[in-house]
C-alpha cells in the first residue's frame, strides 16, 4: 500500500490503523474498496505529528511507502470495505458519544448554578438559551437510547439515526461552550487547561467523524428520500 492521509487521529500512539484501500478500479467506486487492519510498526509506515494551536499532537499525517499488509488483516471480503466502513461509522456516530452527552448535561447544570451565583440568571435571554440547551441534550440522550434499541432489534448495527445524532450533537456542543464562556466570562480561564481544551476541541466536532455537510446529505437521501445533488 502506498499513499498518505492527513488528520489521522492519535496515530502517534496507535498500534493499529483502520485503512481503506483501493483494490479494484473497475465499476462503481464504492465497490472497489477493501478494509485492512494496518499494524503501525510495519516497514514503510511514517507518522508525522501535527501540533495544534493548544500545543497537543493528537492528530498526525500518515505516510505509507509500499507497506505490505497480510491478506489475513483484511476485514470482510475484498472490495467490500465500504460496507464495513459504514457499519464502523454507524457505531461512531450513533453510540460513541454517550459519555460526552452525560458530561455536557453535567456542565449545563453547573452553568445554571454559576449563573445564579454571579447574577447572570437575571438575563432572560440567557435563561432561554440554557433552557434550549437542556432540551437539546435531553433529546440527544433519548436519541442515543433509540439508536441502541434500534441496533439491538436489527442485528446489532445502528441505523441512520447516528447521522441525526452526530449532526445535532456537534452544533449543540459548540453552543454549549459558547454559552459557558458567556456565563463565566474571565472566570472560565480559572477552570484549568483541560476545560479550555474541551472548549477549543468543540470547534472541531462539525468536522470530526464526518462533517455536518455529510450528515445532512445522509439525512436528506436515506431518511427523507430526497434525490442526490448533482
Amino acid at each position: 500500500v502506498t499513499g498518505q492521509k492527513i488528520w489521522t487521529s492519535h496515530a502517534e500512539v496507535a498500534d493499529w490503523c483502520e485503512l481503506l484501500v483501493r483494490t479494484d478500479t473497475e465499476g462503481p467506486r464504492h465497490r472497489g474498496i477493501s478494509w485492512l487492519a494496518l499494524p503501525m510498526d510495519a516497514p514503510g509506515v511514517t507518522v508525522r505529528p501535527l501540533r495544534t494551536l493548544a500545543g497537543s499532537t493528537e492528530f498526525a499525517e500518515l505516510f505509507l511507502d509500499e507497506v505490505r499488509v497480510p491478506v489475513g488483516n483484511r476485514v470482510g471480503d475484498e472490495n467490500d470495505g465500504w460496507r464495513v466502513t459504514m457499519v464502523t461509522l454507524s457505531f461512531e456516530r450513533g453510540t460513541a458519544f454517550v459519555g460526552e452527552v452525560v458530561a455536557c448535561r453535567r456542565l449545563l447544570g453547573e452553568l445554571a448554578r454559576a449563573a445564579r451565583e454571579n447574577g447572570r440568571w437575571d438575563d432572560p435571554g440567557l435563561r432561554r438559551r440554557l433552557g434550549r440547551l437542556a432540551a437539546a441534550f435531553q433529546a440527544l440522550w433519548r436519541l442515543t437510547q433509540r439508536n441502541v434499541s434500534e441496533a439491538q432489534a436489527t442485528g446489532g448495527v445502528p441505523g441512520t439515526g447516528g447521522s441525526v445524532f452526530k449532526l445535532h450533537y456537534s452544533h449543540a456542543r459548540q453552543e454549549l461552550y459558547d454559552t459557558a464562556a458567556e456565563v463565566l466570562g474571565p472566570d472560565a480561564l480559572d477552570l484549568g487547561r483541560e476545560w479550555n481544551l474541551d472548549r477549543l476541541s468543540s470547534l472541531s466536532y462539525t468536522i470530526a467523524a464526518g462533517t455536518s455537510q455529510i450528515q445532512r446529505n445522509i439525512v436528506a437521501e436515506r431518511i427523507l428520500g430526497l434525490p442526490k445533488g448533482r
